[in-house]
């Protein structure tokens, strides 16, 4: 976990039903081939890797359509730490030539979506997506998605002018009122709006007489 905040990455599909509240998380992707016995590291993208990585899970897989895993499903059998980094081993990935054919590949998970997180400070990523973001009371956006990253998580809120990235701390995202879809940022300086340089003050500056 990040701080304070933290939102375990979920990124839902377009295909969410009211009555099965069913959607789907993005956990992973696959970066490269590790040995010759069908082991792939994995990049997590959840910070429930021993809830979401157990063997026999199973993970729709997006890769292009000219790929031989397009719309199929693979089945975790174990997944290892090695110096600190995980591989995952799957079902019908016997080598490495069948493992190189999954780089790049990002796993998702089925999640009921009325299933919240045990940490009240902790959001999926479909629960921060379209809440307003409010600064000094003024709303100056909304916020398009969450961006994951081994340091920190990233907010990524649309505005007027382009998109801007609010690293997902305590110090600048003080609050989040799910219920009331509103993310209370107290960014600094910049962070929204272009700061005059330092020139620019100079010579704006009166002269002594």
């Amino acid at each position: 976990m990040v701080a304070t905040f933290v939102s375990t990455s979920s990124t839902p599909t377009p295909n969410v039903t009211t009555e099965s509240r069913q959607t789907q998380l993005r956990v992973g992707r696959l970066t490269k081939a590790h040995g010759l016995k069908g082991a792939i590291k994995v990049e997590l993208y959840t910070d429930e890797p021993e809830k979401r990585f157990v063997p026999g899970a199973i993970f729709s897989v997006q890769v292009p359509e000219e790929s031989p895993w397009h719309g199929k499903n693979i089945e975790l059998i174990e997944l290892r730490w090695y110096n600190s980094h995980p591989v995952a081993f799957f079902k019908d990935v016997p080598d490495r030539t069948a493992a190189e054919s999954l780089i790049k590949a990002i796993l998702w998970v089925d999640h009921d979506s009325s299933v919240l997180p045990d940490d009240p400070e902790a959001w999926y990523d479909h629960q921060l997506t379209g809440l307003k973001v409010v600064r000094d009371g003024v709303e100056v956006g909304t916020i398009s998605r969450v961006d994951h990253f081994p340091a920190q998580d990233l907010l990524v809120v649309k505005t007027a002018t382009g998109d801007v990235m609010v690293p997902f701390v305590k110090a600048i995202v003080p609050e989040v009122d799910i219920e009331k879809g509103i993310v209370t940022l107290t960014p600094p300086g910049g962070l929204f709006e272009e700061l005059p340089d330092e020139d620019d003050d100079a010579a704006e500056a009166p002269a002594e007489a």
